[in-house]
């Protein structure tokens, strides 16, 4: 009899590495573990997810509408029909945060997609071509970063009109300093690698090696400043609507409704601490969740 040659077929239940499959209660319970270490985490993102949801999805959290008057329900204090009051006008307050989401995150979300963007075009183009291209990139950055940023983005939304738009775009103009400088040095950095000389050596043009090798690998550390940014941008954004230059009536959003309250903040205080007190949840779960993003980086 002639014996079979090769690897031996690995074991009944074994993964594809040969090493035993790992039972769905044995990785429940190392989740379970995972949450318990890291529950701060946990909740984090859980304020940040249930944020999202209300931004996308509002009508699963409230079936009133967020722009109807109430003649009849002005001012009144929070209660199980009401769970934030309601305003001078009787809309409910619990719906016009709900419904505010939509507002403050999506022009977050825009305002950090144009710094990132801006700022890694200009910051690519100064870390891998240097010289005078570098040298007047980055007195631009200078310039901008000596400026209040968010007297910037007063002035960039005086300048393109008011509305959420302008001012997620003043907001994002207004970083892009600050992603253009760390992306300039993280291409610095990849600018010497073996991979991307091993594809200049090959012929490939300084667009291609851009596009697919030195960018790509440049966007990893900035996830930790992208958090961060998305919470500078949902603070700026809702003091932009606070000063009138954000949304305008009768649209919801979170700076715009403790507009609507200061009137009222020594008689009806709620009518400011439950929009105000969203924002910095908001914020504080971002902010944490970049925190953990950056010590994990660093292991």
């Amino acid at each position: 009899m002639t014996a079979t040659v090769g690897n031996p077929a690995p074991p009944a239940g074994a993964g594809e590495t040969g090493r035993p499959a790992e039972a769905p209660r044995t990785r429940a319970i190392r989740v379970l573990l995972w949450s318990l270490r890291h529950w701060s985490v946990v909740v984090a993102g859980a304020i940040l997810a249930v944020a999202v949801l209300w931004a996308l999805v509002p009508g699963w959290f409230t079936h009133a509408n967020p722009t109807a008057i109430g003649a009849t329900d002005k001012l009144l204090p929070p209660s199980s029909a009401h769970w934030f009051g309601t305003d001078r006008l009787g809309r409910d307050q619990f719906t016009r945060v709900v419904y505010g989401a939509r507002a403050s995150l999506s022009g977050s979300v825009v305002a950090v997609l144009i710094g990132v963007t801006v700022g890694s075009v200009f910051g690519a183009l100064a870390g891998w071509f240097g010289r005078w291209i570098d040298a007047l990139v980055m007195r631009l950055i200078d310039v901008v970063l000596s400026i209040p940023g968010f007297l910037l983005a007063i002035t960039i939304v005086v300048v393109l009109g008011y509305g959420i738009p302008q001012a997620a775009a003043a907001v994002g103009i207004t970083s892009s300093a600050a992603f253009a400088r760390l992306i300039r040095s993280e291409v610095l950095r990849a600018k010497t690698s073996q991979y991307v000389e091993a594809a200049v050596a090959s012929g490939a043009r300084s667009p291609t090696v851009l596009l697919r090798h030195v960018i790509p690998n440049s966007l990893g550390p900035t996830l930790s400043l992208v958090t961060i940014q998305f919470g500078v941008a949902i603070i700026w954004i809702a003091s932009l609507s606070f000063l009138g230059l954000g949304a305008q009536p009768p649209s919801p959003e979170w700076g715009r409704l403790v507009a609507d309250g200061r009137n009222f903040m020594a008689s009806k205080p709620y009518l400011v601490v439950y929009p105000a007190l969203t924002v910095a949840v908001v914020v504080l779960a971002g902010n944490h969740l970049a925190r953990h993003f950056a010590e994990r980086q660093k292991r």
